[in-house]
């Protein structure tokens, strides 16, 4: 290696947040998945595609979430073309997709950030 190469500094882990060392690559969309795509127009492929991004922001417990087991992943789509926010609960042992949807403006700052943000009054 030549002396006067300067090793790139990497690029930061944006999914350093984990849930139960589960990464939701994969869930099942047999419950919501027709409802998801009736309401938001998003169908269970491409809220997948968003669930494998590797750049996708995990926020454990989601924001919004009353009960606290449910987990907000916020991706990109290439098929939608757009930043998504995915709702995920595991149950017994089976992780289920419950809703997506075109990323709001905060998911989309948390997205561009790669850091998790704080909780806040607004219901999607």
């Amino acid at each position: 290696m030549n002396d006067d190469m300067v090793e790139p500094t990497p690029l930061p882990n944006r999914n350093a947040m984990h849930y139960d060392g589960r990464v939701f690559e994969r869930v099942d969309w047999s419950h919501r998945g027709a409802y998801m795509q009736g309401k938001h127009g998003i169908t269970p492929a491409i809220a997948d595609e968003a669930l494998e991004d590797p750049n996708r922001v995990m926020i454990d417990p989601d924001y919004n979430s009353e009960s606290g087991k449910s987990v907000r992943i916020i991706g990109f789509s290439v098929a939608a073309d757009d930043v998504i926010s995915v709702i995920v609960l595991e149950n017994d042992g089976t992780e289920y997709g419950v809703n997506g949807w075109a990323a709001n403006e905060k998911d989309r700052r948390l997205y561009a950030a790669g850091s998790e943000g704080e909780a806040d009054d607004q219901r999607d």
